[in-house]
């Protein structure tokens, strides 16, 4: 066993130990720390001058490519300045050689205007002589006849008013009445045969469409929440919907039928497919423009095809596509034209002309149709610039500018198509006016007939083909009747617009009446 003070000993002894231990740990971890230390600074002065060194030589790199740069540019600015040094040269060439031609030019005028100005002084010596030699013959005539020039004028035409006016009232009947005759003969022989060998069919169409629906809780669904799929067709198709209390149905209104027919496929389109939503409805609407555009294209060629008329411009052809979907008045454009251009060849066949020649122009008579929606002007004006456009015969330009009576037709193929027009327009069924349209055309022709001097009272009859007038007996006489009548006919033709031709029926009745008493 130990005594106390042996583990007194030992115990100071195991603590020096650890105390020497420890010392000497701490002396070798900061020696340690030290390397480490004195590692780590001289990789960084390392990585410090490496990073030095690579920025100089980066430097260096983009100092040279400066360099190169700007000697680039300074070449290509050097060289444009040359250029346009040069052609500032050329220009001021051309300046001083036009300078010269107008120094010229102004010498030769300044000749001119002295040389008029000498002519001016001796025309105007001239005019006084002729003054006074015309001043000294009227008083020598006033003298011998004893009449002033005044009277002598009123004395004439009293003596020649009544004569003239009765030769001129006998020769124009004379004249109207002999060509009247010949060319009505005629007229309605051609327009007979043609009509015979021309038989077309006519369809009225709407100016809305209906689109039939399967229930009426289809018409929710493309309404949409908040309405949101009636905008969306609304604002692709440029349609105007109308959802009411019609049972199953929906109208679709707009004032383009090419627009009309898109909205119309694709709202078919989307009630079989059943999706209804704005996504779906921008494909439905895509789709129906392609098959919209189809049927133009190939309503375009069956005119052409039907009508035996080749070598239209593809434009063209489109743009006759187009008029399948427009109507004038009820009447199909497409069919008008078509039935036109067929009229036209028969006429022109009868006559002795070129029948292709006139069923081209019967064809494209009312091309400006197909898109007098979208750009201004009459359709005449539009069909005749289309025409210049996709190098259209003058002959044919000509005949779609004058079928109207625009301009005075120069051609017998624009008179041939003119006559077309007209018998396709205005025969039975063709056409469709409504009672308002009808009833102010009718006020209009009479409120126009009533406007001459003379006339008492007038009667728009048998739907406005006839203007039955009563002239006061006391003011128009029998010869002014028939110039009173050819300036009514004269005044409707350029005031008013009417299908086919209206009869001027002048009446003139003189009553004596008296009671016996």
């Amino acid at each position: 066993m130990l005594s106390a003070i042996e583990i007194i000993i030992f115990t100071v002894i195991v603590i020096v130990v650890f105390i020497v231990a420890f010392i000497l740990g701490i002396t070798y971890r900061k020696k340690v720390s030290e390397r480490e230390i004195q590692s780590a600074e001289e990789k960084a002065k390392r990585i410090i001058n490496d990073s030095i060194k690579a920025a100089e030589s980066k430097k260096r790199e983009a100092l040279l490519e400066a360099k190169e740069e700007i000697h680039k540019s300074r070449s290509e600015y050097e060289r444009e300045v040359r250029e346009r040094r040069a052609e500032f040269q050329k220009q001021e060439r051309r300046l001083q050689q036009k300078e010269e031609t107008l120094d010229k030019k102004s010498d030769t005028l300044e000749k001119k205007t002295e040389t008029l100005t000498q002519k001016l002084t001796e025309l105007e010596a001239s005019y006084e002589e002729v003054a006074k030699l015309k001043r000294s013959h009227f008083e020598m005539l006033e003298k011998i006849s004893g009449y002033t020039a005044e009277e002598a004028k009123a004395y004439l035409i009293k003596n020649l008013e009544s004569e003239v006016t009765h030769e001129a009232a006998m020769k124009i009947k004379e004249i109207e009445a002999r060509f009247k005759d010949e060319a009505d003969q005629k007229a309605r022989e051609y327009i007979s045969i043609a009509i015979q060998r021309c038989a077309a069919d006519h369809v009225t169409e709407a100016t809305v469409s209906v689109v039939p629906l399967p229930n009426d809780e289809m018409k929710g669904r493309i309404i949409g929440r908040e309405g949101r799929n009636i905008r969306a067709i609304e604002t692709l198709t440029g349609v105007d919907l109308i959802i009411d209390d019609t049972p199953e149905a929906i109208t679709l209104s707009s004032f383009d039928p090419v627009r009309r027919e898109i909205a119309r496929i694709a709202v078919e389109k989307l009630i079989l497919d059943g999706r209804i939503h704005p996504a779906r409805i921008e494909e439905m609407v895509e789709k129906a423009k392609k098959e919209v555009d189809a049927t133009i294209k190939s309503e375009g060629e069956r005119a052409t095809f039907e009508t035996g008329v080749h070598g239209l411009h593809p434009e063209v052809i489109k743009l006759l596509g187009r008029m399948r979907y427009r109507t004038s008045y009820g009447q199909n454009v497409l069919s008008h034209s078509i039935e036109v251009s067929h009229i036209a060849g028969l006429l022109a066949a009868e006559l002795g002309v070129d029948t292709m020649a006139a069923k081209r122009a019967g064809l494209l008579h009312d091309l400006g149709k197909s898109i007098d929606h979208e750009v201004e002007g009459s359709h005449v004006t539009i069909g005749v610039d289309l025409a210049r456009k996709y190098k259209e015969s003058e002959e044919v330009i000509h005949a779609i500018h004058a079928h109207h009576g625009d301009v005075e037709c120069k051609t017998v193929i624009a008179c041939i198509v003119q006559a077309s027009d007209t018998v396709s327009a205005a025969r039975p069924g063709a056409r469709r006016e409504n009672i308002e349209n009808y009833i102010k055309r009718l006020e209009k022709l009479e409120e126009l007939t009533n406007s001459f001097e003379g006339v008492e009272s007038s009667y728009a009859i048998q739907a406005g083909r006839e203007i039955r007038i009563m002239v006061k007996p006391e003011l128009i006489s029998e010869d002014q009747m028939i110039l009173l009548a050819r300036d009514i006919a004269k005044k409707i033709e350029n005031d008013l617009e009417y299908p086919g031709q209206i009869k001027v029926n002048l009446l003139r009745e003189t009553k004596a009446i008296e009671y016996a008493k």
